[in-house]
């Protein structure tokens, strides 16, 4: 695993552990299909919540929030929708997008959460 990847998933798991805390249930890390990945598929009540984990070092020219650009939302939504033509159970819930941004500040990392991060058109 390259450091990169290792910074990713210590993320992924900080997140994880941060939405835990806060009320929401894993379902599924990491699933993956040729249209994309999808980091957390967590649950909060029943609203399916479709996570994306973003890693910035303080210096990166855009944060969290803002790299999840056109591009990579076209790619959530893809790979949600494959998500959901595969767990029908899922796909008769409400369903969200939530963007955490983990970032090192201090010695700690600094995690902010935006919850409807990606508007549905």
């Amino acid at each position: 695993m390259t450091d990169r990847a290792a910074l990713g998933q210590a993320a992924e798991t900080l997140a994880c552990d941060y939405l835990q805390r806060n009320g929401l249930k894993l379902v599924q890390r990491n699933y993956r299909c040729r249209r994309g990945e999808l980091d957390l598929v967590m649950q909060q009540g029943e609203v399916v919540v479709f996570v994306e984990v973003r890693f910035r070092s303080p210096s990166a020219y855009a944060d969290g929030f803002a790299s999840v650009d056109r591009h990579k939302q076209e790619r959530l939504l893809a790979a949600a929708q494959h998500y959901l033509q595969q767990h029908p159970d899922a796909a008769r819930r409400p369903c969200r997008f939530d963007v955490v941004a983990v970032t090192p500040e201090r010695g700690e990392n600094r995690v902010e959460w935006i919850t409807n991060a990606i508007e549905l058109h």
